[in-house]
């Protein structure tokens, strides 16, 4: 498997691991040294990013994502998601999220947009 596809396979573990529950194995698992973070609503480092997964694990234990396109280049992944964050609004979101690995196949700085799913004009999805 290629270094690129490998870290598209990391990638998309850390997330699932994380978005399902278990963010402080996430970061054991596919977290570098550091962990610069650059959503505006969570803490950089790993502890911001545990503590923020905790506190959506609380707040929406039911969510669920879906993974559309993984693309890698460079030391780069990028994932195109579509989330479903469950009760109590079953609000449904559209997520791109960008990694980068360092030199061992370990994330180690992260950049996201996200967006509610609503229609659109053109008819076509979102994701």
């Amino acid at each position: 498997m290629s270094k690129l596809e490998q870290n598209k396979q990391r990638a998309i573990a850390f997330y699932r691991t994380a978005f399902e529950g278990n963010p402080r194995k996430a970061v054991e698992l596919y977290v570098g040294d550091s962990y610069l973070q650059h959503n505006p609503v969570v803490e950089d480092g790993k502890a911001g990013f545990i503590a923020y997964f905790e506190r959506m694990q609380r707040e929406y234990p039911d969510k669920s994502v879906d993974f559309v396109r993984a693309i890698a280049e460079d030391d780069l992944v990028a994932l195109h998601t579509h989330q479903v964050w469950g009760a109590p609004d079953n609000r449904e979101y559209v997520t791109m999220d960008f990694f980068r690995f360092d030199e061992e196949g370990k994330i180690v700085e992260h950049w996201d947009s996200i967006q509610q799913v609503e229609e659109t004009k053109s008819g076509r999805s979102m994701y």
